[in-house]
């Protein structure tokens, strides 16, 4: 019998990337993975948590409750070692009104990465240590849910490189990078390459486990 999921996200895309990162258990679950915007009444969740895993948290259960669904919700960010773990939790804001009332998605993108890069110009290629940390929640209508994280370790660059990505994927240069010899950001690898090494795969295959124990 097929389960019907709740993503907590309004993007298609992410939906996609879930299945792909989850693989063969979406399968074997029989799961049907869909976004919050599938239930046009489901009002968006305010994240006011101060951490990846309050906010997942927060998100998961509310969308679980609405919908009266099993619901998954992640949470995720750049932490920067010389800002003491900044942007966090408010990567997605770090800018805040700087790109204009009205800004598009890549505005704000850009606004985040460009004040970023300004924050940290004047320090020593060898303090750029960063890291993309991920929270992902499984809730449940009856109150059970099992949370997980994944982190990817890597250092910021000094100018954006790469297309393939967003947010401050362009600047951010995993330590592991996979075959080959050529440095690479986050924005230079495929999907399927970020998806087996990244923070948000790493979090999402950790709750693999919960969602068979959980779902069956």
């Amino acid at each position: 019998m097929t389960r019907r999921v709740v993503l907590a996200t309004r993007n298609e895309h992410k939906v996609h990337e879930l299945e792909q990162i989850l693989g063969d258990l979406v399968g074997e679950l029989e799961l049907e993975i869909v976004p919050v915007s599938a239930y046009p009444d489901v009002e968006d969740v305010a994240e006011t948590e101060v951490t990846f895993a309050g906010n997942s948290l927060l998100k998961a259960r509310a969308v679980a409750t609405a919908t009266g669904l099993p619901a998954i919700a992640d949470d995720s960010g750049l932490t920067v070692d010389v800002l003491g773990g900044s942007p966090g939790v408010f990567s997605a804001r770090w800018s805040g009104s700087r790109a204009g009332a009205g800004a598009t998605r890549q505005e704000k993108d850009r606004a985040n990465l460009t004040l970023l890069l300004e924050q940290v110009a004047d320090v020593p290629d060898e303090h750029r240590g960063a890291a993309f940390a991920c929270a992902a929640v499984l809730a449940l209508p009856d109150g059970r849910y099992a949370v997980a994280e994944g982190r990817v370790a890597g250092h910021l660059e000094r100018v954006p490189r790469g297309e393939n990505g967003f947010g401050y994927d362009p600047i951010f240069v995993p330590d592991e990078q996979g075959e080959g010899s050529a440095v690479r950001t986050l924005a230079e690898f495929s999907d399927l390459q970020k998806n087996a090494i990244s923070h948000r795969g790493r979090a999402f295959r950790s709750l693999a486990p919960h969602l068979r124990e959980l779902l069956t």
